[in-house]
């Protein structure tokens, strides 16, 4: 039976199955979004209401020509994709969406998973950096100093204010983390401030817009991913929408009390809370445009950090008068 479930684990929930067709279906949900918020359609026309079109997608750029630039750093140009996608994966492995209560936990709950799981969402921005420069493309280049010139602005505020919620709730294992805020739901409510704060942060990780710098189409033809075609673009657009959910699972985790019950309730409290997420960054992506990097900096230090090291502050003093 244990064996069972860990194979429905690792496979069917949350395993490889469900990264691909969620995260497949969080772009479309995305894209879709994005488009009305513009007064736009979106994604029409490949199953209902578009729903098929990202997978559609994934399909066409698996069967393209895949080409490799002759002055390319050839073996992590081709490693670099799947590393990257198996990184993100495992990382959505970590999230506590199924039989998570504190007596009956996944074996890949432990206590630092969140430290865990932040490093694991660092990683994808160096594999980001690593793809631009072994491309030896200018434009490619660009993009990744842009990628790596940004990590240093959004990082520390984004640590800072997801790790604040675990302060409070006196731990570092999410599974914890978010049975304690549905336990004290208006102690959740202190970390609104801290959620504004990751919420920007994380479409910064994301490069979106008005983050989308590394890929400035106007700018610098599309940066980062310039030279890449076929599979391996494929592969890095699957990792980007795998991502995109595993960073909007943190922050429901997090501030929004996880995903209680078994199997099915755990699936409907992920997909609610995620998509709502998902929702709020497309709300953010469709009403702002490009800014410059040094720009990105500017409001990570300046206004970020502080605020970040400001609710810290506060929510370790609330902790020393509720204890």
């Amino acid at each position: 039976m244990a064996t069972l479930k860990t194979l429905v684990y690792l496979i069917l929930y949350p395993g490889l199955l469900f990264i691909f067709f969620y995260s497949t279906f969080a772009e479309w949900y995305d894209r879709k979004l994005y488009a009305r918020l513009q007064n736009r359609m979106g994604p029409t026309h490949t199953g209902r209401a578009g729903l098929l079109q990202p997978i559609a997608d994934f399909i066409k750029l698996m069967s393209k020509e895949d080409i490799v630039p002759e002055r390319a750093d050839r073996g992590m140009f081709r490693a670099l994709p799947a590393f990257g996608l198996a990184i993100v994966s495992a990382g959505m492995l970590l999230l506590p969406v199924w039989n998570y209560s504190l007596s009956n936990s996944s074996a890949t709950s432990f206590s630092g998973d969140i430290i865990v799981l932040l490093y694991i969402l660092s990683l994808p921005t160096f594999i980001f950096f690593l793809a631009g420069w072994s491309s030896t493309n200018l434009f490619s280049t660009v993009g990744a100093t842009r990628v790596l010139t940004m990590l240093f602005g959004y990082e520390v505020p984004l640590f800072l204010t997801v790790l604040t919620p675990a302060i409070l709730a006196n731990s570092w294992r999410l599974a914890e983390i978010a049975a304690f805020y549905r336990q004290h739901p208006l102690l959740a409510l202190l970390n609104i401030p801290a959620f504004i704060i990751a919420l920007i942060c994380v479409q910064a990780k994301l490069e979106r817009t008005p983050f989308d710098i590394p890929h400035a189409e106007t700018e610098i033809v599309g940066g980062t991913f310039t030279e890449y075609s076929g599979k391996k673009l494929a592969l890095f657009r699957l990792m980007m929408d795998v991502e995109l959910v595993v960073a909007a699972g943190l922050l429901a985790t997090v501030f929004l009390g996880g995903f209680p019950g078994g199997l099915l309730p755990g699936l409907i409290n992920f997909i609610i809370k995620t998509l709502f997420v998902i929702f709020l960054l497309s709300l953010l992506r469709a009403t702002t445009s490009r800014i410059r990097v040094d720009q990105v900096i500017s409001l990570s230090w300046r206004y970020l950090a502080p605020l970040a090291v400001l609710q810290l502050l506060v929510i370790i003093l609330i902790k020393g008068l509720i204890s």
